[in-house]
């Protein structure tokens, strides 16, 4: 009787269970790289249970060198992507009505490394030069700042050679290039890790320049926004997450090993993503998740003004919703 008993309210359980994992609302997010403490606050509200309290089954797709999360997004093999505000309003001005409805990152950790070899001591010095950019979408940033200086990026005089720089910093390394795009929490330690050294190179930040562009925010589809029961697990995914961005600020050495936990390719070392952690976690710092409209403006200034070659040629509508994140920091 005890073990026919014991035998039933297991059965009891494992069905609730699987009760409660049917009723769980899926969510799948795609990632705009590969898997690394750059999107540590999404593995983390998924590895402590954040998204499960909020009745959400997420999936998280990593990204990588071919897939750009705009298109995964466009088709159907997404409901929400981390992307870069540039190639966001750039996609939406093309056709693809991507919506922010959060912004994580408050701060961009986007510069150009350079070798100090080169003579470059400040922005005007890139005339000349051969700059490492990458593409994709990641080239809109950089493009918009040579506007702002007045320097050509199509290898005429006075002018700067583009090169189409791959996710590595090789061109730096083989002196391919005088200036190559790092990350502050990626790139720039692997040139160090390379063996050369923080004084031999000069580095220049998008937002000590003043033309920083947003990163790393959440984006939609716009019609998806007119369903309430959409609506409602976006605001549950943002509330969780958000809450899984503090923790990892807090616990930045847990959270890069739940990154690495994560990590099916393992490719990543412990040193090098609690370094990228502690560099992130001052990204995030200062965001709720909420966009600030001033850093919206920025963006779009920046962004519009690229002369004859802007990034954008019009101010945006619609571009981006507080709905979700009025609603989930209630």
């Amino acid at each position: 009787m005890t073990i026919k008993l014991a035998s039933l309210l297991l059965a009891a359980a494992v069905s609730l269970t699987a009760m409660q994992a049917a009723a769980a609302d899926k969510v799948t997010l795609q990632l705009k790289w590969v898997t690394q403490a750059q999107f540590a606050g999404y593995y983390v509200a998924k590895d402590k249970g954040f998204y499960e309290e909020e009745g959400l089954d997420v999936e998280i797709k990593p990204g990588g060198p071919d897939i750009a999360p705009p298109q995964v997004l466009a088709g159907g093999g997404a409901d929400v992507i981390v992307d870069w505000m540039p190639s966001a309003l750039a996609t939406r001005e093309k056709g693809v009505p991507l919506v922010n409805i959060a912004q994580p990152f408050k701060s961009s950790g986007m510069m150009l490394t350079c070798l100090k070899e080169t003579g470059i001591t400040k922005p005007e010095d890139f005339k000349g030069k051969t700059l490492g950019v990458w593409f994709f979408g990641n080239e809109y940033p950089f493009l918009s700042w040579m506007s702002t200086l007045g320097i050509k990026t199509d290898g005429s005089e006075g002018g700067v050679t583009v090169l189409k720089q791959g996710f590595n910093v090789d061109p730096l390394l083989q002196k391919q290039a005088a200036c190559i795009s790092t990350m502050t929490y990626n790139e720039y330690w692997q040139v160090i890790d390379a063996g050369i050294k923080a004084e031999d190179l000069v580095t220049f930040k998008y937002e000590d320049e003043g033309v920083a562009t947003l990163e790393d925010g959440l984006y939609v589809l716009e019609d998806k926004l007119a369903d309430p029961a959409f609506k409602e697990k976006m605001v549950k995914f943002v509330r969780a997450s958000m809450k899984g961005w503090k923790y990892a600020e807090a616990n930045a050495d847990e959270a890069a090993g739940i990154v690495l936990e994560n990590d099916a390719s393992g490719a990543q070392t412990e040193a090098h993503q609690k370094r990228m952690m502690s560099e992130v976690a001052k990204l995030t710092a200062g965001s709720n998740g909420a966009l600030d409209k001033a850093d919206y403006d920025r963006t779009v200034k920046t962004l519009m003004g690229g002369g004859s070659d802007p990034v954008i040629t019009k101010e945006p509508t619609g571009a981006f919703t507080t709905e979700i994140t009025d609603a989930a920091l209630k």
